[in-house]
């Protein structure tokens, strides 16, 4: 079965494995997640299941959203979910996902939205290298140089590397293990880095590609 759930970034730390062995891990801050809504093949063309994560207050809420969680019963949530499943059954509105959903050693791909870092240029974007610094160029030391076009195309070809918008893209780190779950404190323990600062929202799922197992 599927396998999900939402939650926060923390931060990183290390923890030591077997035989003293020191292993970065990211923590997450995963759940409680309740499950919003359910869609079905019948009703609205494909199976999925929304959950909603982390409470916000009441007057920060639309109607709509606000209505749907009066209708299950639970406070206003900031985040919603929706995940494609093959089927909805066993599964009901109401219920609530906790980090227990996975254990120690399940292989996950975890979903987040990388660091923004504004407008950004060539070097700091594409890691282009910085023009001489010797006598005879004069205030182009980090331009990004020719971009190539003559009067014919006399256009810039698509996909050119150019300063722009850097950062803030959704990225999927696949094949993370999961070192450590604390039920206590809704915390899940990934093994290495995750995209996003602290703070991110973060989707964990379980592996489509699993590598065959933690190591």
């Amino acid at each position: 079965m599927k396998q999900f759930i939402i939650g926060i970034k923390e931060g990183m730390t290390q923890i030591f494995g077997d035989k003293g062995v020191v292993i970065p891990v990211t923590v997450v801050r995963a759940g409680p997640c309740v499950i919003s809504q359910l869609k079905t093949e019948e009703k609205d063309g494909y199976n999925a299941v929304q959950i909603a994560f982390e409470d916000k207050k009441k007057n920060r809420t639309i109607k709509p959203e606000a209505g749907l969680f009066k209708k299950i019963g639970v406070a206003p949530k900031k985040f919603l979910k929706e995940f494609r499943v093959e089927t909805t059954e066993g599964l009901s509105v109401g219920d609530v996902i906790t980090c227990e959903t996975f254990k120690e050693k399940d292989i996950v791909d975890v979903t987040a939205n990388t660091k923004g870092r504004g407008y950004a240029g060539v070097i700091k974007r594409w890691n282009f290298a910085r023009g001489t610094m010797s006598h005879g160029n004069s205030r182009a030391h980090r331009a990004p140089g020719s971009l190539g076009a003559n009067s014919d195309p006399s256009r810039v070809f698509k996909n050119k590397k150019m300063s722009g918008h850097y950062g803030n893209e959704q990225v999927t780190i696949q094949n993370l293990a999961i070192v450590g779950v604390d039920k206590d404190k809704n915390c899940i323990l990934i093994k290495g880095g995750i995209p996003g600062p602290n703070g991110a929202l973060v989707v964990i799922k379980n592996a489509v590609k699993n590598n065959g197992g933690a190591k």
